[in-house]
């Protein structure tokens, strides 16, 4: 792993129905800041990615931003960034998140944000990386998702082990903690 550790968030491009959601992406990023850490992004200025890059930036943290061309203009792809890399693709971009990053935390999202999260969980699974992987549960937001992996491992899709693959983080200041115990 690199001397700067570099923390992959996965979150809406949308804020969601609750202010708590962009409170809990603000905090994030300035937590991650303040730790020295990179932010590493889909490269948004939209949603809870804006929220979560402009406190980072604010906070003084470095910030490394993917997107694909295509999301460029519906993302508001954020050209202020510290790094910004444009890819040809979303697989690429995830791809992309996923190699430059030491942990990865899932906030509140949807679809997108769902996929990058099976994407990384399934690697883990298939024993492609060991990375930590923290699901932010603001306000509960989480808990069904937690419901549906238990489903498929009690319906025998998948090994017990597959529950230990992510962790449910409750809070900004919790996921400080758990970050910096992973970070050792």
């Amino acid at each position: 792993m690199s001397a700067l550790r570099s923390v992959c968030v996965f979150c809406g491009s949308r804020h969601g129905a609750r202010p708590s959601y962009a409170d809990a992406a603000r905090q994030t990023g300035e937590m991650i800041a303040r730790n020295g850490w990179r932010l590493v992004y889909g490269a948004g200025d939209v949603g809870l990615m804006g929220e979560v890059a402009r406190a980072t930036q604010v906070a003084g943290g470095a910030t490394m931003g993917i997107i694909p061309i295509h999301l460029m203009n519906r993302e508001v792809g954020k050209r202020d960034l510290t790094q910004l890399v444009v890819t040809e693709d979303m697989h690429e971009r995830k791809k992309v998140m996923f190699m430059n990053s030491d942990a990865i935390v899932v906030l509140p999202g949807g679809a997108g944000s769902l996929d990058e999260f099976f994407e990384v969980l399934t690697w883990r699974q298939i024993g492609l990386h060991q990375k930590p992987i923290f699901l932010l549960n603001t306000d509960g937001y989480w808990e069904n998702l937690t419901a549906l992996l238990k489903h498929v491992v009690a319906e025998g899709f998948a090994d017990h082990s597959l529950l230990d693959h992510s962790r449910l983080i409750d809070s900004p200041a919790q996921l400080e903690t758990a970050l910096t115990a992973a970070f050792g």
